[in-house]
C-alpha cells in the first residue's frame, strides 16, 4: 500500500444547512439591528489548515529537518488529525524529548513500530518517517483508512535526538544506541525498551544508512532480519519474508538496487565474498526485537553520491536517500496489509513458547553461523538467583525488558518459565557476552 499524497483534512461533523460560522454571523446581525447598533459582520470561518511540511520538504532536500521544525511539524499533525496522538516517552541526556507517535482509526491487535535514526548522522530514515506520519494522518482513501482500522502504527521519529543535533553516530555520551538494547545504559535505549514492552509490536522496523564499499557493497538499499538463533522460527521466517519478498522488491520496483546487509558480494556473479557486519549479537535492535518475539528488520540506505550530479548537488543526493527509504517503507506497509494474520500467529506462538520452558538457549551464534556447543545451554537452568544487592542493581532493567522476577528477603529469583525465556540467560548468565549481572543458576525449582 502506497501512502497517498497528503490532502487537506475534511472538516468533521458538518451537515447540510447552515454552518456554525453562518449561524454566528446571523446572531450578530439580529442583535445589532434590534439594538440600533452599526451592523458588524462576523469573519468567515477559516479554511482547514493544509497538511504541514518538514524542513527537508520545504528546502527541497537542501537541508535536514531541525529539531524545532520536527516539534512544530508533529504538533501540527497532532492538531490536524484525530487519528494521531503524540506522547513523550523519555528525555535524553541533554534534555531533548523522545517522542512516540501513534496512528490508528480504531483499536486493533496488530501493531507495527518504526524506529528512526538511532544513529544521529543517518538522517534519511527520520525524514521518511516524518513524512509517512503526515501522509498516514491525512490520507482519506479507502485503502489507507482500512489499513489504519486494522493496524496501529507507532513511530519514534528521532530515536537519538542529541546525536541528530550534533550529527554524530552516538548519543551525547558517545554511546551507540543500537548497541544498548540489552544493558539499557542510555536514556534512549531505556525509552525504546519501554515502548516495546508496553506495546508489544508485531513488527519492529529500524531505519539506518551506510557508507558504500565499491564494488562489493554499494547497493542503494540493504536489509537484514534477526540472525540471533533465539528468535522463534516462525518470527525469523516472517522477518526473512519481509526483507526478501516485500522490502527489497519494493525498492527495486522504484528503481533502486538492493542486497543483504553485512555481506560483500561479487559484482559479477552475485556470490557472497565476505561477511563484514550483521551477526547475531543480542544487543542490536533487530536481534533484540526477534528475541522479544517481534518481526524485526534493519534497513540501510546508501549515503554516498551515485553520480557526478549528486556530488555537485547534495540536495539531489539527499532526495535519493529519502526516496529509497520511502520505497522500502511501501514494501513494509504492503507486507503488514497482506500478511497481518500470519504475522500475529507467528508472534503469538513465540510469546507463548517460553511458558513451556523447553529447548536450548543460545549464548552465541547466528542463523548463518550455528552456535558452538560451548555457546549453547542445552539443558538450561530452572532460573537464576540474585542477591538483594544484585537485584537492586538490575531490577529496573529487568522491568524495562518485561522480565518477571519473584522477590523475597534473600533477593530475587528469575525463572526461565516466562514469555521472555531466552532473554533471561542473556541478561543473567555469566557466559553471556552482555549480561547485566552474574546470577546463580538454579537447576531445580
Amino acid at each position: 500500500m502506497t501512502p497517498p499524497a497528503p490532502r487537506a483534512p475534511r472538516p468533521a461533523g458538518r451537515r447540510a444547512g447552515l454552518r456554525p460560522g453562518r449561524l454566528r454571523a446571523l446572531a450578530v446581525t439580529v442583535t445589532a439591528a434590534a439594538l440600533g447598533l452599526p451592523l458588524i459582520t462576523a469573519p468567515a470561518q477559516a479554511s482547514p489548515a493544509p497538511p504541514p511540511r518538514t524542513g527537508f520538504e520545504t528546502s527541497d532536500g537542501a537541508r535536514w529537518t531541525s529539531q524545532a521544525e520536527e516539534q512544530r511539524f508533529l504538533a501540527a499533525v497532532d492538531r490536524g488529525s484525530d487519528r494521531v496522538s503524540l506522547t513523550r516517552v523519555g528525555t535524553t541526556g541533554q534534555g531533548r524529548p523522545l517522542r512516540l507517535v501513534r496512528i490508528a482509526t480504531a483499536p486493533s491487535t496488530s501493531t507495527m513500530l518504526l524506529i528512526c535514526s538511532q544513529h544521529g548522522d543517518e538522517p534519511s530514515g527520520r525524514e521518511a518517517c516524518l513524512s509517512t506520519v503526515r501522509d498516514l494522518a491525512y490520507a482519506e482513501d479507502r485503502e489507507t483508512r482500512r489499513f489504519l482500522s486494522r493496524t496501529t502504527v507507532l513511530v519514534v521519529p528521532t530515536a537519538n535526538p542529541d546525536g541528530r543535533a550534533a550529527d554524530t553516530r552516538g548519543n551525547a555520551d558517545g554511546v551507540d544506541v543500537n548497541r544498548d538494547h540489552i544493558t539499557l545504559a542510555t536514556a534512549e535505549g531505556r525509552a525504546l525498551a519501554a515502548v516495546i514492552r508496553d506495546h508489544r509490536p508485531d513488527v519492529v522496523y529500524d531505519l539506518h544508512e551506510y557508507g558504500a564499499t565499491p564494488p562489493y557493497y554499494d547497493k542503494d538499499l540493504l536489509a537484514l532480519w534477526p540472525r540471533n538463533p533465539n528468535t522463534g522460527a516462525r518470527v525469523h521466517d516472517e522477518a526473512h519474508t519481509l526483507s526478501e519478498s516485500y522490502v527489497r522488491p519494493s525498492a527495486e520496483r522504484a528503481g533502486f538496487d538492493s542486497g543483504v546487509y553485512g555481506i560483500w558480494t561479487d559484482p559479477v556473479t552475485g556470490e557472497p565474498v565476505k561477511q563484514v557486519a550483521g551477526d547475531g549479537q543480542e544487543r542490536i535492535l533487530r536481534n533484540t526485537a526477534g528475541i522479544k518475539h517481534s518481526v524485526g528488520l534493519l534497513v540501510e540506505t546508501r549515503v554516498d553520491p551515485l553520480t557526478d550530479e549528486e556530488k555537485d548537488d547534495p540536495a539531489l543526493n539527499n532526495r535519493r536517500r529519502v526516496d529509497s527509504q520511502l520505497a522500502a517503507l511501501d514494501g513494509l506497509l504492503r507486507y503488514v496489509g497482506d500478511r497481518r494474520g500470519t504475522i500475529e500467529a507467528a508472534t503469538t506462538t513465540a510469546r507463548l513458547a517460553g511458558l513451556r520452558d523447553r529447548g536450548p538457549v543460545h549464548l552465541g551464534g547466528a542463523d548463518n553461523d550455528p552456535p558452538e556447543p560451548a555457546e549453547t545451554l542445552q539443558d538450561p537452568p530452572c532460573g537464576y538467583r540474585l542477591s538483594p544487592a544484585q537485584y537492586a542493581a538490575v531490577k529496573d532493567e529487568l522491568a524495562l525488558h518485561g522480565v518477571v522476577a519473584r522477590t523475597g528477603r534473600d533477593g530475587a529469583f528469575v525463572p526461565l518459565r516466562q514469555s521472555q525465556r531466552a532473554l533471561v540467560p542473556l541478561l543473567l548468565d555469566t557466559r553471556a557476552a552482555y549480561h547485566l549481572t552474574e546470577g546463580k543458576p538454579v537447576d531445580a525449582c
